[in-house]
């Protein structure tokens, strides 16, 4: 199964658990995250279901390729990385 792993730059804000799943595209893997935790998705994605311009999410060493409709797909031992990207000065 795919894994879906949470850095810890989010675990400063709430729980952030790594999970399996089966889907076939990332905007799936999201959805499946999501369902039961509607404040991890309003730390990753927008009101459009976007991803926020803070996040950036890796597939497998590659940065996703369409941030809003998050159509990459995945293969079964695919391993997703969400972060939040850092900035400063």
């Amino acid at each position: 199964m795919a894994q879906i792993i949470f850095t810890q730059q989010l675990a400063r804000f709430l729980p952030v658990p790594q999970l399996e799943t089966q889907a076939t595209t990332l905007r799936a893997a999201l959805d499946g995250a999501f369902a039961g935790n509607a404040r991890l998705r309003g730390y990753v994605l927008d009101d459009q279901g976007h991803l926020r311009p803070n996040v950036v999410i890796f597939i497998d060493g590659q940065r996703c390729r369409d941030r809003a409709l998050l159509d990459d797909p995945l293969q079964a031992d695919s391993s997703i990385y969400i972060l939040q990207a850092l900035s400063g000065g």
